[in-house]
């Protein structure tokens, strides 16, 4: 099974946002500092996984 980048980077960028999104609501507010790190967490994810290339599977005869 193939996975695109794009897909790769869409999951991580959800995980890294939901991870950060739970972390900043414990106290029960968002603020905008948070909001910012939650941003920065999606985008980060989405850049490092988008540029990282998948590894090259078996070769097959």
């Amino acid at each position: 099974m193939r996975i695109s980048s794009i897909a790769k980077s869409i999951v991580a960028g959800l995980a890294a946002g939901a991870t950060a999104a739970v972390t900043a609501v414990q106290d029960g507010a968002l603020t905008t500092g948070e909001g910012v790190t939650i941003v920065l967490a999606v985008l980060g994810a989405w850049g490092i996984t988008y540029a990282v290339p998948n590894r090259p599977g078996p070769t097959s005869i």
